[in-house]
């Protein structure tokens, strides 16, 4: 396809102006899965066994409105059984499940399991090593007969060891544009940078930054993830400065863990991520969560996304059995979580001569909790009667990451709007596009269906939209514009009374 330059309008339009055609398209209401965000399944978590390892390979759950990313929780021990010898196959094998469907994969590398079957979640061969650690037994602390043994954090063996495995890892992950995120895992018991379940040992805010910088050096094409509870076992929160310095995400593993009033602690701690960088947000495992009393309707999940602006959320649980006790609030919480760009208007000439210029105009608003990360432009096709794609118009100037964001359909909306002589424009506000039409021989008179979709500067839709008639490619139709032979003068329609925005 071709894509035609785009000129902003200047100044004044003329008293009589052709006619145009507006539209004020309504929200589908449907869920949807866009780039940067939507619902996380957890396929390996604590272990092999929970919660996506429970389906047969041929099934990815497709059911599941909004879901976007699959989470590989993964020991380190076993990807690296041996050193030096990788079984990355315990990973690629259930991404490529996922992958084929359309979705994409976060990875969680840990050296600390809890679980009686993983007494080594950093390898055993690195104890044997030489590395310096610590036996110790779930909830109790450092105990010599206890069933799992932690690293010292701070051990040279263990840090040479640990930097191969995050080279390698690296240099098969990295810049993967099927990878939405990696977590900084290696540090902590279940991959969350404190000690409290395992040994209880202190480390200093010295030991979580150099975890920090050493995924900034083997991923630094991906987006990377830190935990809240770094901060905690008296590091403080200066280290989130750094990480976020180095462009990494934020996450918090503990929604819902406790009853109300203690529902989730760290929403203060996002402030500095969300608007420039994802939020991932873990609840308690479900089934836990019901039983200790912490879940109750499940509303505060959706509280805890508003307040941390969350673009990820995940379903820590077995997937079908969350869906079918949460169908109402994961409808709820999809008209919310991460971006959701409503058009709120579209105009556009009724009739337009070949060869000349057409002024476009739209207005929209972001009516999610998070930013539109991703960025995005704006483009109009036109389509023949066979659904051939006659032109394209990418409005390279509009990136739909500005769009601010609020409390349910209090965002406020940005637009090109008609200007008129003597007018100011407000601040959200831009002129029409003026683009100028490919040449008669190219785009030839005769009636077009216009198309509007969100995707690249030169044209290729990425992002769903909450609208009908949909072409299967995120192209949505709205309406029909009639090119006329070059020359020919558009119906004029008398200057108007009324806002054309």
């Amino acid at each position: 396809m071709t894509k035609w330059n785009l000129v902003l309008l200047a100044g004044a339009l003329s008293a009589a102006e052709p006619e145009r055609v507006v539209v004020r398209p309504q929200d589908s209401g449907g869920a949807l899965v866009n780039p940067g965000m939507g619902w996380v399944f957890h396929h390996y978590d604590n272990g092999l066994r929970n919660y996506g390892a429970n389906l047969a390979p041929s099934d990815t759950v497709d059911e599941f409105p909004g879901a976007s990313t699959v989470y590989l929780r993964l020991a380190w021990s076993y990807i690296e059984p041996e050193e030096g010898h990788f079984n990355w196959a315990v990973v690629d094998t259930p991404a490529q499940r996922w992958i084929v469907k359309g979705k994409k994969i976060a990875l969680r590398f840990t050296s600390s399991e809890t679980n009686r079957d993983q007494p080594y979640a950093t390898p055993e061969w690195v104890r044997k090593a030489g590395a310096k650690g610590y036996f110790y037994t779930y909830g109790k602390g450092i105990d010599p007969q206890g069933s799992n043994w932690e690293p010292d954090y701070d051990d040279p063996i263990f840090l040479e060891k640990l930097d191969h495995f995050l080279a390698a890892a690296g240099a098969r992950y990295d810049g993967n544009p099927e990878v939405a995120f990696i977590d900084v895992g290696t540090l902590g018991a279940w991959g969350e940078g404190h000690t409290v379940p395992s040994t209880g040992k202190f480390y200093p805010a010295a030991t979580a930054l150099r975890q920090i910088d050493l995924y900034h050096k083997y991923f630094p094409r991906t987006l990377v993830v830190v935990n809240d509870d770094f901060s905690i076992q008296g590091r403080g929160i200066e280290l989130f400065g750094h990480a976020r310095e180095l462009g990494m995400g934020f996450r918090d593993d503990s929604i819902l863990v406790e009853k109300p009033p203690h529902s989730y602690y760290h929403a203060f701690l996002a402030a500095p991520f969300w608007p420039t960088v994802a939020v991932v947000l873990e609840s308690e495992h479900y089934g836990s969560s019901v039983k200790d009393g912490a879940w109750g309707d499940g509303s505060l999940y959706l509280k805890a996304i508003e307040e941390y602006h969350a673009s990820y959320a995940s379903v820590h649980w077995y997937p079908r059995e969350f869906l079918k006790a949460n169908k109402e609030l994961i409808d709820k919480i999809n008209l919310r979580l991460g971006y959701r760009l409503q058009l709120l208007e579209a105009s556009w000439p009724a009739e337009v001569s070949a060869a000349s210029t057409m002024l476009v105009g739209y207005r929209w608003r972001n009516d999610g909790v998070a930013p539109c990360l991703p960025g995005g432009h704006p483009a109009i096709t036109l389509k023949d009667d066979r659904g051939g794609i006659a032109a394209v118009f990418a409005d390279e100037e509009f990136d739909m990451r500005a769009l601010p964001v609020a409390e349910p359909g209090k965002a406020e909306a940005i637009g090109r709007e008609l200007k008129k002589a003597g007018e100011r424009l407000p601040q959200s506000a831009r002129p029409l596009a003026r683009f100028g039409l490919p040449p008669a021989a190219i785009l030839k008179p005769g009636a077009y269906s216009v198309f509007i979709s969100v995707g690249t500067r030169t044209g290729t839709p990425q992002i769903a939209l909450p609208l009908k008639d949909d072409d299967g490619q995120h192209r949505y139709k709205l309406g029909v514009v009639r090119v006329l032979p070059a020359g020919a003068i558009p119906a004029e329609t008398p200057q108007s009374t009324g806002d054309w925005w």
